[in-house]
């Protein structure tokens, strides 16, 4: 059995790594990839565009401008003189934010009445509008808490508020970093990709050469086939794992906080199912564009339902028990956990033996359908 399996093993690299086109794809692409999207994925929202519209223009209304730029979110691109440039300028896609100040607002302030101001954001992108509005809303209960203080002081010097101040603290990520929570998807999402894409054309391809008579002639079974066919694309996905692991701890900083055996493990185990899958689709497919097409309307789905981008919770009920099919979900709540929050292997009991189940179904699935006949 070892005999055949080696032949195989050595059959399958020489023929995965013969063109050096096809090298390049396998180890360069998922790198390459990994930096840009890690650098293009994030939650965060600075620098945003921001209008000024100030038209008291005392230092009331100055204080509350540069309490704006003092955090160094909010970056003023411009300051219209109207309302009417102001609709322009959301209109042209100029800003993405603009502070209104009307006349008065310092009076209403010295007088004691609550003195009003407006904050305008583009809502044509709801996520960031939203984060905008957040950073707004601290900014105001900041200043109003600083004007109350100096009005107290002016009225009673004596007299010291009493005042609540509550302490935050993120776990595993303090500084919610978004490159902490999306590099180990990437991985993932890259290691999913590879994968599929890569073990999706190994049986057909055979078909399409001509070479699947020579194999099913061959005293090699079904089963060691299959494992004949996943273990080099298997240590493949694992040296790509690695490259991509080494580079995210020396550009992003990445620290595995877990066990990195059991990270290592589990990863083997993600592959192993990604590949049992896309070998189902293999031996199904009669062609190499048949089998990708099929492979590609298998990915996109297994990314999205993944909780790589949106967390599975906030799915409808029926379809995040759709997502129990998906190895990418399992392996996403095991990365993070090992990597982000250094879980051991009691915390992610759950996940992985979800992902061991779904592994030995796929791979026996793929035997099963792997038939040594050509009808």
């Amino acid at each position: 059995m070892f005999a055949r399996l080696r032949c195989m093993l050595i059959k399958e690299f020489l023929q995965m790594l013969r063109d050096p086109k096809m090298r390049l794809v396998i180890f360069g692409m998922p790198v390459l990839q990994l930096l840009v999207f890690a650098f293009a994925l994030t939650t965060d929202v600075t620098n945003v565009r921001t209008a000024i519209l100030d038209n008291d223009n005392t230092p009331a209304s100055r204080d509350l401008v540069r309490a704006f730029t003092a955090g160094g979110y909010f970056d003023i691109t411009a300051r219209p003189s109207t309302p009417a440039e102001l609709d322009h300028l959301f209109d042209r896609g100029d800003i993405q934010a603009a502070v209104s100040i009307a006349s008065g607002f310092e009076n209403d302030i010295v007088s004691g009445k609550t003195a009003t101001f407006q904050c305008l954001a583009d809502g044509s992108d709801s996520n960031t509008t939203a984060i905008i509005m957040g950073y707004a809303s601290t900014i105001a209960a900041d200043y109003a808490q600083g004007v109350l203080n100096i009005q107290m002081e002016k009225r009673f010097p004596a007299f010291t508020p009493a005042q609540v101040a509550v302490e935050t603290r993120a776990w595993f990520n303090p500084n919610l970093d978004s490159k902490i929570y999306f590099v180990p998807g990437l991985f993932a999402a890259m290691l999913t990709v590879i994968s599929t894409m890569l073990t999706s054309v190994a049986i057909v391809r055979e078909k399409e050469i001509g070479t699947i008579e020579q194999v099913m002639v061959t005293p090699v079974t079904r089963l060691e086939f299959i494992l004949g066919k996943t273990a080099p694309f298997l240590i493949t996905g694992y040296i790509v794992f690695t490259l991509m692991l080494l580079l995210s701890m020396l550009i992003f900083g990445l620290r595995v906080h877990g066990n990195l055996l059991t990270l290592y493990a589990f990863s083997g185990v993600f592959l192993a199912g990604n590949m049992g899958l896309a070998l189902i689709i293999s031996a199904s497919a009669r062609t190499q564009q048949e089998a990708l097409l099929t492979t590609f309307l298998f990915l996109v789905p297994a990314i999205l339902l993944s909780g790589f981008m949106f967390p599975v919770l906030n799915m409808p009920v029926w379809l995040q028990y759709l997502t129990y099919l998906n190895p990418m979900r399992w392996y996403l709540e095991i990365i993070r956990g090992v990597v982000i929050k250094g879980a051991g292997l009691t915390d992610i009991a759950r996940p992985a033996i979800c992902q061991v189940l779904l592994a030995i179904g796929f791979i026996s699935l793929a035997a099963k359908r792997f038939k040594k006949t050509i009808a």
